[in-house]
């Protein structure tokens, strides 16, 4: 069967996802209390799932209950726990350059659960964003801390492995609510974690109100949307390398509102990632796009 190129708007709109993830660093830090990383993670994910169910108003059935908490663990709940865990042990350029990793992790994992060829192209244009965000945010005095780096790495696997098993379950129901059950599962999850690991919460200002609504509904609700509808029409690994635009987010935005100036090599980082995300999307195809509600049968004439 002839493979097409994914479209130039698939694409587009599936970015929007994680340059908008690249804000959550500003926002945290200007906008919430210090010290509640796990806390604020599980606020970030149950009240928007709850929001998405309430519009949908459709639970899982069957395996999917089993497949829903196991997606919201990686993609959320072990995935967020291992982010903070790398960004308060290591500086924030080390860990966003470990994280860096999860493309190349997709390839490999697209290669044992999808049966999709390794192309050396696209293991290049991970090298070169990996390089690239170095680049950007590594600083000359970085240092490396092994728990750190381990829970940098532990946290791209998770992420690396919900990407990939997103696309091998295809369910039998809307993104809409796709997206639903995965933040109200990851949700659960951190429930129990963030109250027994992590001391109570101060009264929230109106600050916080605002930034934990903004990671929310828009940084949860909103990007995750549109993160598992691409991971529905474009392929994991071209997906993935869309990732590698969270730090370029991260530094325009300190460059803009907070001052921060760019250095030469930052620049130069800047237009290695952009050109790293092009040659992943050229070298990438996809299968035709489907209508959200219906699924893949379960079996095809031969």
């Amino acid at each position: 069967m002839k493979k097409t190129q994914a479209p130039l708007s698939e694409v587009l709109i599936t970015a929007l996802a994680p340059t908008i993830w690249g804000s959550t660093y500003f926002v945290t830090t200007s906008f919430l209390p210090h010290g509640y990383p796990l806390t604020v993670a599980f606020l970030r994910a149950l009240p928007a799932g709850l929001l998405l169910l309430a519009i949908v108003r459709q639970l899982p059935q069957g395996i999917w209950w089993l497949r829903a908490f196991v997606l919201g663990g990686l993609n959320f709940s072990f995935f967020w726990a291992m982010l903070f865990v790398s960004a308060y042990r290591l500086p924030g350029g080390v860990a966003a350059t470990v994280g860096a990793i999860q493309p190349l992790i997709v390839i490999l994992l697209s290669r044992i659960f999808l049966g999709r060829p390794i192309h050396a192209v696209a293991v290049g244009a991970g090298v070169v964003g990996m390089t690239g965000v170095a680049l950007l945010v590594l600083t000359p005095n970085a240092a490396l801390e092994p728990i750190g780096v381990a829970a940098g790495i532990a946290g791209a696997v998770s992420m690396a492995f919900g990407t990939v098993l997103t696309r091998r379950w295809v369910p039998p129901v809307s993104n809409l609510a796709f997206t639903a059950w995965q933040l109200t599962a990851g949700g659960i999850l951190l429930a129990p974690v963030a109250f027994f690991v992590e001391p109570t919460l101060p009264v929230p200002t109106a600050a916080n109100v605002l930034g934990i609504a903004y990671l929310g509904l828009i940084g949860a609700a909103f990007t995750y949307l549109l993160w598992f509808r691409g991971l529905a029409r474009i392929e994991p690994s071209a997906a993935a390398s869309l990732g590698f635009l969270s730090p370029v987010t991260a530094t325009l935005i300190g460059w803009l509102a907070l001052g921060q100036s760019l250095t030469p090599a930052q620049l130069f980082g800047f237009a290695m990632v952009l050109a790293s995300v092009w040659l992943s999307q050229r070298t990438m195809s996809v299968r035709p796009t489907r209508p959200d509600a219906s699924p893949e049968p379960a079996s095809r004439p031969a």
